[in-house]
């Protein structure tokens, strides 16, 4: 149900249910978890791409297997939501390596939260994102009140979550959701280029500079400048470091190792 392959230092991960239009299943979502972990501590990986099959990126959880009219206990819901939807938000916000969303088709619900959660957002332009939830009567889930109003501001966010209307891709990339917007066959060759650059670029630079970025409006101007030192002392350490330095005074091109 996920294609993973790894080549030239990106790993592809392509969720593979198009008859359910990528919905994720429990099983998909660990598996992803798991491979965004495994992404983070593996070397030869410098860079992920996270896109989907047929007409749908994906279009959230897969509820057909579960019930809503069965009785809950009370701390139910917190805890699988806790344990489910965002830990996979989380898994690809605390990614080591810079994530690609190459947005194929539709991504509604916690599917459009796991775009946006994404590092960089290509889409085609047949894509559509769907703040689903309030059309079931739902408050949104997997951090979609925690990254929209980070990414286009509360009143934006709230004009999606409140009504629920499709976005176009075009109309994404204008409100600052979305990096690029493509025509639906060159996707895969521009998510594929701009992966093959960061993989070519120094891995624990863009991994600091990732954290530095994530947590920059969660934190005040003091925390975030020691945070900046200590990324810096950091990265001085690292052979890419030094590379690059050593290129810009030898005035060549750096080759960057990813260490």
């Amino acid at each position: 149900m996920i294609r993973h392959t790894t080549d030239n230092h990106v790993s592809t991960l392509t969720l593979n249910r198009p008859e359910a239009l990528n919905a994720i299943t429990p099983d998909q979502r660990e598996r992803l978890i798991q491979l965004f972990s495994e992404a983070s501590a593996d070397p030869d990986v410098r860079a992920v791409v996270l896109t989907g099959t047929g007409r749908g990126f994906c279009t959230g959880a897969d509820l057909r297997g579960g019930s809503s009219t069965g009785e809950r206990v009370a701390g139910d819901v917190a805890r699988t939501l806790r344990l489910g939807a965002q830990r996979l938000i989380a898994a690809v916000l605390d990614c080591e390596k810079p994530v690609i969303a190459a947005v194929n088709g539709t991504a509604a619900g916690l599917g459009a939260h796991l775009a946006l959660a994404c590092d960089l957002v290509l889409a085609a332009e047949s894509a559509r994102f769907i703040e689903v939830f309030v059309r079931r009567g739902l408050v949104p889930d997997g951090g979609g009140a925690y990254l929209l109003p980070r990414l286009i501001g509360p009143q934006r966010a709230k004009e999606l979550m409140f009504f629920g209307d499709a976005l176009t891709a075009p109309d994404a990339e204008r409100l600052g959701l979305v990096n690029r917007v493509v025509p639906d066959a060159d996707l895969d060759k521009t998510a594929r280029d701009w992966a093959t650059r960061l993989a070519a670029g120094p891995t624990r630079a863009l991994a600091l500079t990732k954290q530095l970025v994530n947590a920059s409006l969660d934190t005040d101007r003091g925390t975030a400048f020691a945070a900046e030192a200590a990324a810096q002392e950091i990265n001085m350490t690292t052979a890419d470091a030094k590379e690059g330095v050593a290129s810009f005074v030898e005035r060549r091109g750096a080759r960057f190792r990813g260490r």
